[in-house]
């Protein structure tokens, strides 16, 4: 076997049948998961236990972080939703119509994380508008996570079921 078939097979575009695949979709999620608008979780389980200086850091990178995402939705907040739109119908389109599995990883990697965005733009309104602090901050934060990890359990089953089709369809043919 030469370096340059060893290379191939490493580096596959065939992306169901590639472990790289399923590791960065097992990272994205559970990056995703940990990291709540910005906020890592750990820091809402301390500020929930001990109180004082824990509850003051948490409340304060959620606001930066809150305004920061409120400030990049007003101002380009269209121009975005334009661009993700377009890219994820190109993907579309290119996966499922016109049968590019790669493209389809990637729809099936962005669809979802396209949707926890919009979710994380609500929840940073609804913390901005509530002027959330203390534990109902915690509590608007983890209920995020848990919507977020609902959102990541669907689509990697719905990404597994689908590699497994894909897998075995070509195996068939």
């Amino acid at each position: 076997m030469d370096w340059y078939t060893s290379i191939f097979e490493l580096i596959d575009m065939r992306s169901f049948s590639n472990l790289w695949f399923w590791i960065a979709l097992a990272v994205v999620w559970s990056t995703t998961s940990h990291w709540v608008l910005g906020v890592p979780y750990d820091m809402v389980t301390r500020a929930r236990r001990q109180q004082g200086q824990a509850v003051a850091d948490l409340e304060d990178i959620a606001r930066v972080n809150v305004n920061r995402l409120l400030y990049i939705a007003r101002v380009s907040g269209l121009w975005l939703l334009g661009l993700g739109c377009f890219i994820l119908s190109g993907l579309a389109v290119l996966g499922f119509y016109y049968r590019i599995e790669f493209a389809q990883a990637l729809f099936l990697l962005g669809f979802p994380m396209s949707v926890v965005g919009l979710l994380s733009l609500s929840t940073a309104r609804l913390i901005e508008v509530e002027q959330s602090t203390g534990e109902l901050l915690c509590k608007r934060l983890t209920r995020h996570r848990i919507y977020t990890q609902m959102i990541g359990t669907l689509s990697i089953f719905v990404t597994a079921l689908w590699g497994m089709y894909q897998n075995i369809s070509i195996g068939v043919l």
